[in-house]
Protein backbone atom coordinates (compact mmCIF):
# COMPACT_ATOMS: atom_id res chain seq x y z
CA UNK A 1 0.00 0.00 0.00
CA UNK A 2 1.05 3.56 -0.49
CA UNK A 3 2.16 5.65 2.02
CA UNK A 4 -1.14 6.67 4.48
CA UNK A 5 -1.12 10.23 4.25
CA UNK A 6 0.80 12.26 1.57
CA UNK A 7 1.13 15.91 2.00
CA UNK A 8 2.51 18.58 -0.52
CA UNK A 9 2.50 22.11 0.95
CA UNK A 10 2.54 25.16 -0.99
CA UNK A 11 3.64 28.46 -0.21
CA UNK A 12 4.19 29.81 3.90
CA UNK A 13 5.99 28.22 6.63
CA UNK A 14 2.75 28.99 8.41
CA UNK A 15 1.40 25.85 5.71
CA UNK A 16 4.47 23.97 7.10
CA UNK A 17 2.86 23.92 10.75
CA UNK A 18 -1.05 22.96 9.04
CA UNK A 19 0.37 20.22 7.14
CA UNK A 20 1.93 18.36 10.22
CA UNK A 21 -1.72 18.93 12.23
CA UNK A 22 -3.43 17.89 9.05
CA UNK A 23 -1.79 14.58 8.79
CA UNK A 24 -2.29 13.72 12.74
CA UNK A 25 -5.79 14.21 11.99
CA UNK A 26 -6.21 12.38 8.85
CA UNK A 27 -4.29 9.28 10.11
CA UNK A 28 -6.47 9.28 13.47
CA UNK A 29 -9.35 9.54 11.48
CA UNK A 30 -8.27 6.14 9.56
CA UNK A 31 -7.44 7.59 6.27
CA UNK A 32 -5.05 5.16 4.50
CA UNK A 33 -4.51 6.23 0.80
CA UNK A 34 -4.86 9.94 0.61
CA UNK A 35 -2.47 13.10 -0.93
CA UNK A 36 -3.34 16.32 0.52
CA UNK A 37 -2.27 19.22 -1.12
CA UNK A 38 -2.41 22.20 0.89
CA UNK A 39 -2.73 25.11 -1.43
CA UNK A 40 -1.19 28.65 -2.03
CA UNK A 41 -2.82 32.35 -3.27
CA UNK A 42 -0.39 34.85 -3.22
CA UNK A 43 0.01 34.70 -6.82
CA UNK A 44 -2.12 33.17 -9.66
CA UNK A 45 1.09 31.17 -10.47
CA UNK A 46 0.72 29.48 -7.02
CA UNK A 47 -2.74 28.64 -8.12
CA UNK A 48 -2.09 27.58 -10.75
CA UNK A 49 1.07 25.04 -9.84
CA UNK A 50 -1.83 23.36 -7.34
CA UNK A 51 -3.92 22.87 -10.36
CA UNK A 52 -0.84 21.07 -11.80
CA UNK A 53 0.14 19.43 -8.27
CA UNK A 54 -3.67 17.82 -8.48
CA UNK A 55 -3.81 16.64 -11.68
CA UNK A 56 0.18 15.13 -11.08
CA UNK A 57 -1.26 13.39 -7.89
CA UNK A 58 -4.09 12.08 -9.55
CA UNK A 59 -1.81 10.31 -12.26
CA UNK A 60 0.63 9.02 -9.82
CA UNK A 61 -1.88 7.96 -6.88
CA UNK A 62 -4.82 6.73 -9.48
CA UNK A 63 -6.75 5.06 -6.24
CA UNK A 64 -6.04 7.74 -3.52
CA UNK A 65 -8.44 10.39 -2.22
CA UNK A 66 -7.10 13.51 -3.40
CA UNK A 67 -8.27 16.37 -0.80
CA UNK A 68 -7.74 19.96 -1.49
CA UNK A 69 -7.18 23.05 0.98
CA UNK A 70 -5.71 25.49 1.76
CA UNK A 71 -5.80 29.77 0.78
CA UNK A 72 -6.51 28.90 -2.93
CA UNK A 73 -9.45 26.43 -2.08
CA UNK A 74 -10.61 28.52 0.66
CA UNK A 75 -11.10 31.58 -2.03
CA UNK A 76 -12.16 29.25 -4.82
CA UNK A 77 -13.47 26.05 -3.92
CA UNK A 78 -16.29 25.55 -6.46
CA UNK A 79 -13.23 25.55 -8.98
CA UNK A 80 -11.50 22.93 -7.08
CA UNK A 81 -14.66 21.14 -6.12
CA UNK A 82 -15.48 20.50 -9.95
CA UNK A 83 -12.14 19.12 -10.65
CA UNK A 84 -12.69 15.86 -11.39
CA UNK A 85 -9.82 14.96 -9.65
CA UNK A 86 -10.39 15.98 -6.39
CA UNK A 87 -12.02 14.00 -3.82
CA UNK A 88 -12.90 16.70 -0.80
CA UNK A 89 -12.19 19.76 -0.64
CA UNK A 90 -11.75 21.73 2.91
CA UNK A 91 -11.37 25.34 4.10
CA UNK A 92 -8.62 26.69 5.96
CA UNK A 93 -10.70 27.15 9.06
CA UNK A 94 -11.92 23.72 8.84
CA UNK A 95 -8.74 21.87 7.73
CA UNK A 96 -7.87 22.07 11.19
CA UNK A 97 -11.28 20.15 13.20
CA UNK A 98 -10.97 16.88 13.08
CA UNK A 99 -14.82 16.12 12.20
CA UNK A 100 -13.88 17.28 8.75
CA UNK A 101 -11.60 14.18 8.20
CA UNK A 102 -13.98 11.68 9.26
CA UNK A 103 -14.72 8.77 6.37
CA UNK A 104 -17.98 10.39 6.41
CA UNK A 105 -17.39 14.05 6.13
CA UNK A 106 -19.46 16.32 3.65
CA UNK A 107 -17.13 16.61 0.37
CA UNK A 108 -17.27 20.15 0.62
CA UNK A 109 -16.47 21.35 4.08
CA UNK A 110 -15.87 25.75 3.18
CA UNK A 111 -16.91 27.88 6.37
CA UNK A 112 -17.14 31.48 6.58
CA UNK A 113 -13.78 32.24 7.14
CA UNK A 114 -14.30 36.23 7.56
CA UNK A 115 -16.52 35.08 10.41
CA UNK A 116 -13.82 33.52 12.73
CA UNK A 117 -12.52 34.90 15.73
CA UNK A 118 -10.21 32.26 18.09
CA UNK A 119 -7.17 29.99 16.68
CA UNK A 120 -6.76 26.76 18.42
CA UNK A 121 -3.45 25.24 19.68
CA UNK A 122 -2.39 22.17 18.33
CA UNK A 123 -0.12 19.72 20.22
CA UNK A 124 2.79 18.60 17.58
CA UNK A 125 5.40 15.83 18.53
CA UNK A 126 7.26 16.76 15.28
CA UNK A 127 7.57 17.65 12.07
CA UNK A 128 8.50 15.04 8.63
CA UNK A 129 11.30 15.98 6.82
CA UNK A 130 12.06 19.06 8.96
CA UNK A 131 15.33 19.82 11.47
CA UNK A 132 13.47 22.77 12.73
CA UNK A 133 9.84 23.08 14.12
CA UNK A 134 6.88 25.24 13.40
CA UNK A 135 4.45 26.52 15.41
CA UNK A 136 2.00 28.84 14.73
CA UNK A 137 1.37 31.59 16.80
CA UNK A 138 -0.75 34.14 15.24
CA UNK A 139 -3.35 33.52 11.76
CA UNK A 140 -4.87 36.12 9.56
CA UNK A 141 -4.63 39.80 8.70
CA UNK A 142 -6.83 42.73 9.35
CA UNK A 143 -4.29 45.00 6.78
CA UNK A 144 -5.82 45.44 3.19
CA UNK A 145 -2.62 45.75 0.93
CA UNK A 146 -4.12 46.36 -2.28
CA UNK A 147 -2.21 43.60 -4.13
CA UNK A 148 -3.18 40.91 -1.43
CA UNK A 149 -5.69 38.49 -1.02
CA UNK A 150 -4.89 36.32 1.77
CA UNK A 151 -7.10 38.37 4.48
CA UNK A 152 -9.76 36.56 2.39
CA UNK A 153 -8.39 33.55 2.53
CA UNK A 154 -6.94 33.53 6.36
CA UNK A 155 -10.12 35.63 7.88
CA UNK A 156 -9.38 38.21 10.49
CA UNK A 157 -6.31 38.15 12.65
CA UNK A 158 -6.26 36.07 16.25
CA UNK A 159 -3.84 34.70 18.57
CA UNK A 160 -2.37 31.86 20.03
CA UNK A 161 -2.30 32.42 23.75
CA UNK A 162 1.10 32.84 25.18
CA UNK A 163 0.18 29.61 27.43
CA UNK A 164 -0.74 27.47 24.28
CA UNK A 165 2.28 28.60 22.77
CA UNK A 166 5.16 27.71 26.14
CA UNK A 167 2.84 24.46 26.24
CA UNK A 168 3.36 23.42 22.10
CA UNK A 169 6.98 24.52 22.50
CA UNK A 170 8.18 22.49 25.65
CA UNK A 171 6.63 19.31 24.18
CA UNK A 172 8.83 19.87 21.03
CA UNK A 173 11.72 20.71 23.12
CA UNK A 174 11.04 17.53 25.28
CA UNK A 175 10.96 15.31 21.75
CA UNK A 176 14.13 16.83 20.74
CA UNK A 177 13.93 19.58 18.52
CA UNK A 178 16.68 22.63 19.12
CA UNK A 179 15.00 25.26 17.30
CA UNK A 180 11.51 26.59 17.12
CA UNK A 181 10.37 29.38 14.16
CA UNK A 182 7.29 31.25 15.11
CA UNK A 183 4.71 31.20 12.45
CA UNK A 184 1.74 33.46 11.53
CA UNK A 185 -0.20 35.36 8.60
CA UNK A 186 0.92 38.78 10.34
CA UNK A 187 2.99 37.45 13.17
CA UNK A 188 3.16 40.90 14.66
CA UNK A 189 0.09 41.28 15.24
CA UNK A 190 0.24 38.73 17.96
CA UNK A 191 -1.16 39.73 21.01
CA UNK A 192 -3.29 42.88 19.65
CA UNK A 193 -6.46 40.83 20.49
CA UNK A 194 -5.94 39.43 24.05
CA UNK A 195 -7.32 40.68 26.79
CA UNK A 196 -3.86 40.97 28.22
CA UNK A 197 -2.80 43.74 25.59
CA UNK A 198 0.40 41.68 25.49
CA UNK A 199 2.80 42.22 22.04
CA UNK A 200 5.19 39.92 20.04
CA UNK A 201 8.02 40.76 22.44
CA UNK A 202 6.39 39.73 25.44
CA UNK A 203 5.22 36.44 23.91
CA UNK A 204 9.19 35.86 22.69
CA UNK A 205 10.51 36.80 25.96
CA UNK A 206 7.68 34.04 27.87
CA UNK A 207 8.93 31.71 25.63
CA UNK A 208 12.84 32.35 26.25
CA UNK A 209 11.68 32.87 30.13
CA UNK A 210 9.52 29.45 30.41
CA UNK A 211 11.67 27.22 28.56
CA UNK A 212 15.43 27.48 29.38
CA UNK A 213 16.03 24.27 27.29
CA UNK A 214 15.20 26.06 24.18
CA UNK A 215 19.06 26.54 22.67
CA UNK A 216 17.58 28.70 18.89
CA UNK A 217 13.87 30.37 18.54
CA UNK A 218 13.81 31.75 15.35
CA UNK A 219 10.97 34.54 13.81
CA UNK A 220 9.27 34.55 10.22
CA UNK A 221 8.13 37.54 7.91
CA UNK A 222 7.15 40.65 10.48
CA UNK A 223 6.03 43.99 9.02
CA UNK A 224 8.38 46.90 9.48
CA UNK A 225 5.92 49.46 11.54
CA UNK A 226 5.22 46.97 13.84
CA UNK A 227 8.20 45.81 15.59
CA UNK A 228 7.34 46.73 19.14
CA UNK A 229 10.17 47.91 22.15
CA UNK A 230 9.80 44.52 24.02
CA UNK A 231 10.89 42.26 20.71
CA UNK A 232 13.48 44.93 20.42
CA UNK A 233 14.39 44.95 24.01
CA UNK A 234 14.69 40.81 23.60
CA UNK A 235 16.64 40.93 20.42
CA UNK A 236 19.57 43.02 21.76
CA UNK A 237 19.67 40.86 25.41
CA UNK A 238 19.04 37.47 24.31
CA UNK A 239 21.22 35.08 22.19
CA UNK A 240 19.28 32.31 21.73
CA UNK A 241 17.06 34.31 19.41
CA UNK A 242 18.01 33.91 15.82
CA UNK A 243 20.15 37.29 14.66
CA UNK A 244 18.01 36.69 11.29
CA UNK A 245 15.00 39.22 10.71
CA UNK A 246 12.55 38.60 7.05
CA UNK A 247 11.05 41.79 7.03
CA UNK A 248 7.69 42.46 4.79
CA UNK A 249 8.70 45.35 3.18
CA UNK A 250 7.74 44.80 -0.66
CA UNK A 251 8.77 48.27 -2.07
CA UNK A 252 11.21 50.94 -1.69
CA UNK A 253 9.60 53.48 -3.14
CA UNK A 254 7.11 55.55 -1.26
CA UNK A 255 4.65 56.20 -3.86
CA UNK A 256 4.04 52.64 -4.14
CA UNK A 257 4.31 51.95 -0.65
CA UNK A 258 1.15 54.23 -0.81
CA UNK A 259 -0.91 52.71 -3.45
CA UNK A 260 0.11 49.11 -2.00
CA UNK A 261 -1.55 50.71 1.08
CA UNK A 262 1.67 49.39 3.50
CA UNK A 263 2.37 51.43 6.53
CA UNK A 264 5.68 51.81 6.17
CA UNK A 265 7.64 54.17 3.80
CA UNK A 266 11.11 53.72 2.68
CA UNK A 267 12.33 55.58 5.32
CA UNK A 268 10.90 53.33 7.98
CA UNK A 269 12.84 50.54 6.41
CA UNK A 270 16.30 52.03 6.24
CA UNK A 271 15.27 53.24 10.24
CA UNK A 272 14.19 49.35 11.45
CA UNK A 273 17.67 48.25 9.32
CA UNK A 274 20.06 50.38 11.24
CA UNK A 275 18.30 49.65 14.40
CA UNK A 276 18.80 46.30 13.62
CA UNK A 277 22.46 46.87 13.55
CA UNK A 278 22.61 48.74 16.43
CA UNK A 279 21.35 46.13 18.66
CA UNK A 280 22.47 43.07 17.01
CA UNK A 281 25.58 43.87 15.33
CA UNK A 282 25.51 40.23 13.62
CA UNK A 283 21.79 40.51 12.48
CA UNK A 284 20.89 39.68 9.02
CA UNK A 285 18.13 41.25 7.19
CA UNK A 286 16.04 39.57 4.39
CA UNK A 287 12.90 41.09 2.77
CA UNK A 288 9.75 40.48 0.54
CA UNK A 289 10.35 42.67 -2.40
CA UNK A 290 7.74 42.74 -5.60
CA UNK A 291 8.62 43.50 -8.52
CA UNK A 292 6.30 45.53 -11.28
CA UNK A 293 3.23 46.99 -8.87
CA UNK A 294 1.06 48.74 -10.90
CA UNK A 295 2.06 52.30 -11.72
CA UNK A 296 5.52 51.63 -10.91
CA UNK A 297 7.83 53.74 -13.38
CA UNK A 298 11.81 52.66 -13.82
CA UNK A 299 12.29 55.58 -11.31
CA UNK A 300 10.08 53.65 -9.02
CA UNK A 301 11.78 50.22 -9.69
CA UNK A 302 15.67 52.16 -9.23
CA UNK A 303 14.39 53.17 -5.91
CA UNK A 304 13.64 49.42 -4.29
CA UNK A 305 16.31 48.23 -6.07
CA UNK A 306 18.43 50.57 -4.07
CA UNK A 307 17.20 49.97 -0.67
CA UNK A 308 19.11 46.03 -1.05
CA UNK A 309 22.12 48.12 -0.54
CA UNK A 310 21.14 50.89 1.45
CA UNK A 311 19.26 48.68 4.15
CA UNK A 312 22.00 46.02 3.95
CA UNK A 313 19.10 42.98 2.44
CA UNK A 314 20.72 39.87 1.99
CA UNK A 315 18.03 37.09 1.83
CA UNK A 316 15.94 38.73 -0.57
CA UNK A 317 12.32 36.89 -1.60
CA UNK A 318 11.22 38.42 -5.22
CA UNK A 319 7.66 38.39 -6.57
CA UNK A 320 6.90 39.60 -9.79
CA UNK A 321 3.39 41.46 -9.62
CA UNK A 322 0.68 39.03 -10.15
CA UNK A 323 -2.66 40.22 -10.62
CA UNK A 324 -5.63 39.29 -8.47
CA UNK A 325 -8.60 40.19 -9.78
CA UNK A 326 -10.62 40.69 -6.80
CA UNK A 327 -8.04 43.60 -5.29
CA UNK A 328 -7.89 47.18 -6.03
CA UNK A 329 -4.46 46.91 -7.57
CA UNK A 330 -5.48 44.45 -10.17
CA UNK A 331 -7.52 47.92 -11.41
CA UNK A 332 -4.41 50.29 -11.42
CA UNK A 333 -2.61 50.75 -14.66
CA UNK A 334 -0.43 47.05 -15.08
CA UNK A 335 3.37 47.45 -15.83
CA UNK A 336 4.16 45.29 -18.92
CA UNK A 337 4.95 41.52 -18.64
CA UNK A 338 8.18 41.35 -19.89
CA UNK A 339 9.27 44.62 -17.85
CA UNK A 340 8.01 43.20 -14.68
CA UNK A 341 9.98 39.78 -15.76
CA UNK A 342 12.94 41.79 -15.87
CA UNK A 343 12.77 43.93 -12.96
CA UNK A 344 12.53 40.68 -11.10
CA UNK A 345 15.31 39.48 -12.63
CA UNK A 346 17.44 42.36 -11.46
CA UNK A 347 16.08 42.59 -7.90
CA UNK A 348 17.39 38.80 -7.61
CA UNK A 349 20.71 39.57 -9.04
CA UNK A 350 21.04 41.98 -6.52
CA UNK A 351 20.14 39.60 -4.36
CA UNK A 352 22.71 36.93 -5.62
CA UNK A 353 25.21 39.67 -5.05
CA UNK A 354 24.08 40.93 -1.62
CA UNK A 355 24.12 37.40 -0.51
CA UNK A 356 27.86 36.70 -2.22
CA UNK A 357 29.23 39.76 -0.32
CA UNK A 358 27.72 38.17 3.01
CA UNK A 359 29.60 35.04 2.28
CA UNK A 360 32.71 36.39 1.87
CA UNK A 361 32.62 37.88 4.77
CA UNK A 362 31.82 35.01 6.65
CA UNK A 363 34.90 32.83 6.17
CA UNK A 364 37.14 32.88 8.57
CA UNK A 365 34.30 32.89 11.40
CA UNK A 366 32.97 30.45 13.28
CA UNK A 367 28.87 29.47 13.43
CA UNK A 368 26.93 27.24 14.51
CA UNK A 369 24.37 24.80 12.66
CA UNK A 370 21.67 22.98 13.25
CA UNK A 371 22.39 19.58 10.80
CA UNK A 372 19.60 18.92 8.24
CA UNK A 373 19.05 16.13 6.06
CA UNK A 374 21.62 16.38 2.85
CA UNK A 375 24.78 16.96 4.94
CA UNK A 376 23.52 20.61 5.38
CA UNK A 377 22.57 23.07 7.92
CA UNK A 378 21.64 26.42 8.82
CA UNK A 379 23.55 29.19 11.14
CA UNK A 380 22.26 31.26 13.35
CA UNK A 381 21.86 33.83 10.35
CA UNK A 382 19.83 31.10 8.13
CA UNK A 383 23.01 31.24 5.91
CA UNK A 384 23.46 27.36 4.03
CA UNK A 385 26.19 25.62 5.70
CA UNK A 386 28.35 22.05 4.66
CA UNK A 387 30.38 20.86 7.30
CA UNK A 388 33.25 18.83 6.03
CA UNK A 389 31.46 15.65 7.80
CA UNK A 390 27.67 15.11 8.49
CA UNK A 391 25.67 16.43 11.43
CA UNK A 392 22.85 14.54 12.91
CA UNK A 393 19.52 16.03 12.16
CA UNK A 394 18.10 18.82 14.46
CA UNK A 395 21.51 18.73 16.26
CA UNK A 396 23.72 22.01 16.73
CA UNK A 397 27.65 22.22 16.28
CA UNK A 398 30.09 24.79 15.70
CA UNK A 399 31.67 24.75 11.80
CA UNK A 400 34.56 26.91 11.20
CA UNK A 401 34.13 28.23 7.69
CA UNK A 402 36.70 27.99 5.27
CA UNK A 403 35.29 28.87 1.87
CA UNK A 404 32.47 28.70 -0.71
CA UNK A 405 31.25 26.12 -2.66
CA UNK A 406 27.82 25.89 -5.11
CA UNK A 407 26.57 28.96 -3.16
CA UNK A 408 26.46 27.90 0.27
CA UNK A 409 29.31 28.19 2.95
CA UNK A 410 31.63 25.35 3.87
CA UNK A 411 33.86 24.56 6.35
CA UNK A 412 35.12 22.30 9.60
CA UNK A 413 33.37 20.68 12.53
CA UNK A 414 35.18 21.86 15.25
Amino acid sequence: MPDDVDILSFGCRLNIWESEVMRRLAREAGLEDAVIINTCAVTAGAEREARQAIRRARRERPGAQIIVTGCAAQLKSTAFAAMPEVSRVLGNADKLKAESWAQDAPRHVVSDIMAVRETAAHLLDGFEGHARAFVQVQQGCDHRCTFCVIPFARGPSRSVTAGEVVWSIRRLVANGYREVVLTGVDLTAWGEDLAEGQRLGDLVSAILREIPELPRLRLSSLDPCEIDPALWSVLETEERLMPHLHLSVQAGDDLILKRMKRRHLRGDVLEVAARARRVRPDIVLGADLIAGFPTEDEAGFRNTLALVEEAGLTWLHVFPYSARQETPAARMPAVAGDVVKARAARLRTAGEHAVARYFASCVGTSVRIVGERGGMGRSEQYAPVRPDRPVPVGEIATVRLTGIEDDVLVGELT
